[in-house]
């Protein structure tokens, strides 16, 4: 099995608490921020899903806590999407620390919308084949 697909993350100042450690909302900009990424490096821009008529949406996410991350911390957040049969797609991620440490699991539950018909499409996997240069990306 190939590695997930990753991307480099600094913490910025701006995004911690009075504690100090990383906002737990800033966890979600962190994942939203590589599952965007791999849909460009897989050959997927906002503007051909919205040509498309269709646009990802978020239906679940949750998030498992387990080291601090402080302003100035080097991490990597991972995206993996597992398919399944219906309209639904799981997409889990880490957000790692340089040392190995992980910091959070991220899961999510998501789907494709038709944006007209305002559903989701019945067969998401299909869909992200054939808009992707790159489905590999999304393990297809």
């Amino acid at each position: 099995m190939s590695e997930p697909f990753s991307v480099p993350v600094t913490v910025r100042g701006y995004e911690t608490d009075t504690q100090g450690h990383l906002n737990q909302s800033v966890y979600l900009n962190y994942a939203e921020h590589a599952r965007w990424s791999l849909l460009q490096a897989a050959g997927i821009r906002q503007a051909d899903l919205v040509a498309r008529g269709v646009g990802p949406v978020a239906l679940e996410t949750t998030i498992r806590f387990q080291r601090e991350l402080l302003a100035g911390d080097e991490v990597t957040v991972t995206c993996a999407f597992e398919w399944g049969t219906g309209k639904t797609f799981r997409i889990r991620q880490l957000v790692t620390k340089a040392d190995g440490t992980v910091a959070a699991e991220i899961e999510a539950v998501g789907g494709l919308m038709d944006l007209g018909e305002r559903r989701l499409v019945p067969d998401p996997r299909q869909r992200f084949k054939e808009l992707a240069a790159e489905p590999g990306l999304f393990g297809l």
